[in-house]
């Protein structure tokens, strides 16, 4: 994704400059160690700090460096190096993991090292393909205006109601947003991800708002230009928690999940502190830590509650986590380049 997300996310990480990425010197090395971690920018970095400063902590002289960055920007250094990595542990949602497995740049998860494991949600751990695990999962509900929808949308249908025509926004597809919004439209009116045709004309005819970003369709739902979009969990909280008019539903059958792995990097000098980093990502209190306010993470692992004041924002019951929709990323992946020529050519912004 995104690391692409889960392009909460969108995209947006900053670029690092090179002459950050040197290892300590040969000097140092036999005092000092170092785990370069991917993460994310701002505020969603700190559950990662908070992992960071445990391990730091166990391990005298280890520095762990979290680095802000895009996959993109990550996966070009990564196949520069020519099996070095400056990196040792990373983040992907599913298209970029897939991606990932794919190329090669992935390393494959060695059960015995992660005593964790045996907690993850078995369906979970199964859609990895036996590389990383799965540290959290973002939420596509539909957001919408109170000022402009008094009445909180019940269904996906919801959308497709006249009093809503053109009053409703998407996300490009070049983002997993607007991938899993042309992929909810197909299936919602008896289609699939073999049969986007049924979701490309359901998104016509409702006459959206088209944006290149969740952050525009933030944006643009604050501005009161659209009153309802599909979006993420995080990019509404974050909203709302600024006492914005903005609500969120995860409307029937169920909102819509997209994964989000961490991995180890092939040619990492670590593999070692990589799979303790793993091996935290799944543990109980780092899972806790990254459900709760303001992260609005979907915990991976069984027996983690959600905090209360996540919940309107959160699957928290049986129920609700039971009804979580997914994408069969591996239909989409392939055919993502003409899936974004389509809706560019579709909808202009």
């Amino acid at each position: 994704m995104r690391i692409t997300r889960r392009q909460f996310l969108a995209g947006t990480f900053g670029s690092l400059a090179s002459a950050t990425l040197i290892r300590p010197t040969a000097a140092t090395a036999q005092t000092a160690r170092e785990l370069v971690v991917i993460s994310y920018p701002g505020q969603l970095s700190e559950p990662h700090r908070w992992l960071a400063d445990r391990m730091e902590a166990r391990h005298p002289g280890l520095r762990i460096r979290l680095v802000p960055s895009d996959s993109q920007d990550v996966v070009a250094q990564i196949k520069a190096g020519q099996g070095y990595s400056p990196y040792d542990v990373m983040p992907n949602d599913e298209p970029p993991h897939l991606i990932g497995m794919g190329e090669n740049y992935l390393l494959r998860r060695e059960d015995a090292a992660l005593p964790n494991l045996g907690n993850v949600v078995p369906e979970l751990l199964a859609k990895s393909g036996g590389y990383g695990v799965p540290a959290t999962y973002s939420l596509i509900g539909i957001a919408y205006n109170t000022q402009l929808v008094r009445t909180p949308p019940r269904s996906w249908a919801d959308l497709w109601r006249p009093e809503y025509r053109g009053k409703v926004g998407i996300a490009r597809t070049s983002s997993n947003l607007g991938l899993a919004t042309l992929v909810q439209a197909a299936k919602t009116f008896g289609g699939s991800e073999d049969a986007l045709d049924v979701g490309w004309a359901k998104l016509r005819e409702m006459e959206p708002r088209a944006a290149r970003s969740p952050a525009a369709l933030t944006q643009m739902l604050e501005r009161e230009e659209i009153a309802l979009a599909p979006l993420w969990n995080n990019n509404t909280a974050a909203a709302a928690g600024k006492g914005l008019p903005i609500g969120f539903a995860k409307p029937e059958p169920g909102a819509i999940a997209i994964l989000s792995f961490f991995s180890t990097i092939a040619g990492t000098r670590e593999p070692a502190l990589a799979n303790e980093w793993l091996n935290g990502i799944i543990g109980a209190d780092y899972q806790a830590r990254a459900a709760a306010a303001p992260y609005y993470f979907g915990p991976t692992v069984r027996g983690v509650s959600v905090p209360e004041d996540a919940r309107p924002y959160t699957p928290a019951t049986p129920a609700e986590v039971a009804a979580l929709q997914t994408v069969d990323w591996t239909k989409i992946v392939p055919v993502r380049g003409q899936l974004v020529e389509r809706f560019d050519r579709s909808f202009s912004m």
